[in-house]
């Protein structure tokens, strides 16, 4: 049986054309689904009786099983979410006082193993479905907007105004089926969020960033962590086949179409590895032919990891010189800590079928 979350609003039309049915259907189906949060073809009011039952016959709507839903004590909220009967994904949810902010997993697990980050040392099962991807949106929508008293949401108000592709996984090794999802966050149909609203982080894909730059341009977070080719290699392996000098240019070709003039540098602030005078200079030498602004991440510790978190003193040093020469720098507060939510935390429970053993190059070896 197809769930039919698993279509963008094209994919759908299609699906209803192969059965004699009008585009217009996708349309209406799409806003049950994901507009109004029904799964049930009955309460589809507006659509004809007998296509109801047809539906119910070929399709569902199934929506991944929400295993534990945990509150930190600043408002951050995690869900542990089920992918299949051996693994679960995590989905967190930030809010501000301007904004609240989902950040989605697109695979269980990952293979990058970024040698800083929880979820890159558990190993790597699969990527996820579209409609895993897009579950945790309406699961999350769902949750809070049930928690605010609404049945529905009053016209124009969100809970949910931002979505980050920041979670378990790298978004662009899961290519279609993150850019269906991308693509359905965007339908005015469905949750009609702004391509300035939604971000994709990578750690570099260059081929699928040129891809993604023309099939579904939106905001772009890069996950840089180091100045140099030689450090970068060792934190963020994918640089061994798409070095620094690469990945620039490739964020110079996405800002041709992308719906923000800047690319957001993520830079997790590891003490005595990235985080000096010297490469904070180097960093200005990388990106200074690159529209740009700078996310400092402070290191969120996890069991294992030989990593210490930045002085704040160092990280403020770092900042500054980055300021001066005349760049915008958010450092990121911490948020969700209390309950693993933090970012580099996330890590769910994966099956690893990588079968990988990593030995992770000192830094020290580094010349």
């Amino acid at each position: 049986m197809v769930n039919l979350l698993n279509f963008n609003q094209q994919q759908l039309a299609q699906w209803f054309a192969e059965r004699g049915e009008k585009p217009f259907r996708a349309k209406q189906l799409m806003r049950w689904m994901h507009h109004f949060g029904v799964t049930d073809f009955e309460q589809m009011t507006d659509i004809a009786k007998s296509l109801r039952e047809k539906l119910a016959v070929e399709a569902e709507i199934s929506l991944p099983t929400v295993q534990l839903e945990r509150v930190s004590n600043d408002g951050t909220r995690k869900w542990l979410i089920g992918a299949d009967t051996a693994n679960s994904i995590e989905t967190v949810f930030i809010p501000e006082d301007d904004r609240g902010t989902l950040c989605i997993s697109s695979q269980v697990g990952c293979a990058l193993e970024c040698t800083f980050c929880s979820t890159g040392r558990q190993g790597f099962n699969r990527n996820l479905s579209v409609a895993e991807i897009i579950g945790q949106l309406a699961i999350a929508n769902q949750s809070l907007r049930l928690e605010a008293g609404y049945d529905l949401l009053p016209a124009g108000e969100r809970i949910i105004s931002n979505v980050v592709m920041m979670g378990m996984g790298e978004p662009l090794a899961n290519y279609d089926n993150v850019v269906t999802a991308m693509q359905i966050m965007l339908d005015d149909s469905a949750y009609g969020l702004s391509r300035r609203r939604v971000t994709l982080s990578t750690s570099g894909l260059v081929p699928a960033m040129d891809r993604l730059k023309e099939d579904c341009p939106v905001a772009l977070a890069v996950s840089l962590h180091a100045p140099n080719d030689a450090l970068r290699d060792v934190i963020v392996p994918i640089n061994k086949k798409y070095p620094l000098k690469a990945l620039m240019a490739a964020c110079n070709r996405y800002l041709e179409k992308a719906p923000r003039d800047f690319v957001t540098f993520e830079y997790v602030m590891l003490d005595g590895v990235n985080d000096t005078v010297e490469h904070a200079h180097q960093l200005l030498e990388l990106v200074k032919n690159v529209s740009c602004k700078f996310n400092l991440i402070p290191f969120n510790p996890f069991p294992g990891s030989g990593y210490g978190t930045s002085k704040q003193s160092h990280i403020q040093v770092f900042r500054d010189i980055l300021m001066q020469a005349g760049y915008v720098v958010t450092v990121r507060k911490t948020r969700g800590e209390d309950i693993d939510a933090a970012c580099g935390q996330l890590a769910g429970v994966v099956l690893d079928k990588t079968n990988r053993t990593t030995k992770r190059i000192p830094i020290e070896a580094i010349t």
